[in-house]
């Protein structure tokens, strides 16, 4: 067994080359450096097979603070916690900036990171997620630390949540356990709690632990059942699962009645043919700062992961003053968990309903088209492949100019902005009054101020070409949709007729 101060042999430990007060956040826009020493010549990213099996060291995750008095209050309030993840496909870099990414969730859920190590494998190990000589190492890592929970960079199987357990003695946990914690924490409505509740049943119907017989509570045949009807009937784990079962099938029920609700709403924008923009992309990627730069919607914002789970609609204007609806939607994430996804779909809607998808992407993250990969995956997931895109990068006065050039050279249709500093939201702006569809009818019509309502309509359905008030009514010059042209039909003075 090897002491918690000292690794084997195939165990590498990288140097600190952050300072230990790094927080999380700052990870996710700091490359963190490999440092590593190979015997003799060195060949792109090759190891010797013993550093191949390594568990590596991850530098500056660690979240401890330096004041004592607010070491005191963190240690009082946080968990304790050291990452590990599997690096399975990529390069190194792809895998600790997914490490870093968790250091973040982690942060967010409120944990403390004091360490991260990636273990490097053809495929996580069925067992232990990590192998049983790797997982003796992390128990050393733990007791050496103090931590009192792992997380693992991946979703584990039920079978190796115990197993790892069972070795490392502190509790463990997964990505997707993780982002459902994040979840409940941040869901305000009540729609957004039980969209939350119902993916944590999903995700714990198969992770409850019983020890059979153990937990027999019913007997089989009861009372003068006869021969071979005596015995466990009803274990407890079976009626937890039972009662989970039906708790989620009623919670379906009342997620499916509250999103009847929405529907409604939008078919009334639709009747009215109010065009719809959602606002889709990566958590963090400063969705509702965009929001509220667009709307003035005042919209909370916050430098977190997941800040947003409830949807927002807010009415907006565009410059030649056609009005439309601007949905900010929640987050998106890699590894989504198809609890999430699944559970979250009635919310989603609004993306596969809308006209156009404000797609934002962070410019200043490391790895900005990992961002947009994932993302489309999801928006694949709801059905809103055929939906028109902006790409907005967003934060572009804090990127690299050259990643600002090398996203708008990839991506046609994109703008870069900043929603901080108002940069190139006048020419998104404009963009949007572009791409939205506009009304298929241009018409002329005289209409008289005792109908005041159809010229309101026509300010607020369609756009309006010119204005002009005369002693006979109001001279309208407009584009609209075929059911106000129908009404307006009238009113079309006879020499234009």
């Amino acid at each position: 067994m090897t002491s918690s101060s000292s690794f084997s042999q195939d165990t590498q430990r990288f140097a600190h080359t952050h300072p230990e007060g790094l927080r999380a956040d700052a990870l996710m826009e700091e490359d963190v450096a490999w440092s590593h020493e190979i015997d003799g010549e060195r060949d792109g990213d090759q190891f010797d097979r013993s550093e191949r099996a390594a568990l590596r060291r991850v530098a500056g995750l660690s979240t401890e603070l330096e004041d004592v008095t607010e070491v005191e209050y963190r240690q009082l309030r946080l968990e304790r916690v050291v990452l590990v993840g599997v690096w399975t496909t990529g390069s190194a870099q792809d895998a600790e900036n997914s490490l870093a990414e968790l250091a973040a969730l982690a942060e967010t859920a409120g944990a403390l990171v004091l360490d991260g190590v990636i273990q490097r494998r053809d495929k996580p190990d069925a067992a232990t997620y990590i192998g049983s000589g790797k997982a003796d190492e992390l128990r050393d890592i733990v007791l050496e630390t103090g931590a009192d929970t792992v997380i693992c960079d991946g979703e584990l199987s039920p079978g190796q949540l115990i197993h790892l357990e069972d070795v490392v003695k502190v509790k463990v946990i997964d990505r997707t356990a993780l982002i459902l914690d994040i979840f409940a924490q941040h869901a305000k409505s009540r729609e957004g709690k039980a969209q939350v509740a119902l993916a944590q049943m999903q995700y714990m119907l198969p992770r409850l632990r019983g020890w059979g017989q153990s937990l027999s509570r019913q007997m089989g045949g009861g009372k003068g059942g006869g021969l071979a009807t005596r015995g466990p009937g009803e274990t407890k784990i079976e009626t937890d699962r039972r009662r989970i079962r039906e708790k989620m099938a009623k919670m379906r029920r009342e997620i499916a009645e509250m999103k009847t609700g929405r529907d409604i709403q939008r078919q009334v924008r639709r009747r009215n043919k109010v065009p719809s923009v959602a606002i889709a992309g990566y958590t963090n990627a400063g969705k509702s700062s965009l929001l509220n730069r667009l709307t003035g919607a005042g919209v909370l914002v916050e430098n977190a992961l997941f800040a947003t789970l409830d949807p927002t609609v807010r009415r907006a204007e565009t410059p030649g003053g056609r009005h439309y609806t601007l949905a900010d939607t929640v987050g998106f994430v890699r590894h989504l968990p198809h609890h999430l996804v699944e559970a979250f779909r009635s919310t989603m809607e609004e993306v596969g309903d809308s006209d156009l998808i404000l797609h934002v992407v962070d410019g200043s993250h490391p790895n900005p088209e990992e961002q947009l990969a994932a993302v489309r995956e999801v928006i694949r997931d709801v059905g809103a492949t055929d939906v028109p895109e902006i790409v907005v990068i967003n934060k572009a006065d804090a990127a690299d100019p050259l990643t600002l050039q090398r996203l708008m050279r990839i991506e046609k249709r994109s703008i870069a902005v900043s929603a901080r500093t108002g940069r190139g939201i006048d020419e998104l702006l404009a963009l949007i009054d572009n791409e939205l569809p506009r009304p298929s009818v241009e018409i002329e019509a005289l209409v008289p101020y005792t109908h005041g309502k159809l010229v309101a309509r026509a300010h607020t359905e369609g756009e309006v070409i010119s204005e002009e008030h005369t002693p006979e009514g109001t001279l309208l010059k407009v584009r609209v949709h075929e059911e106000l042209a129908a009404d307006l039909t009238p009113y079309v003075p006879a020499a234009t007729a």
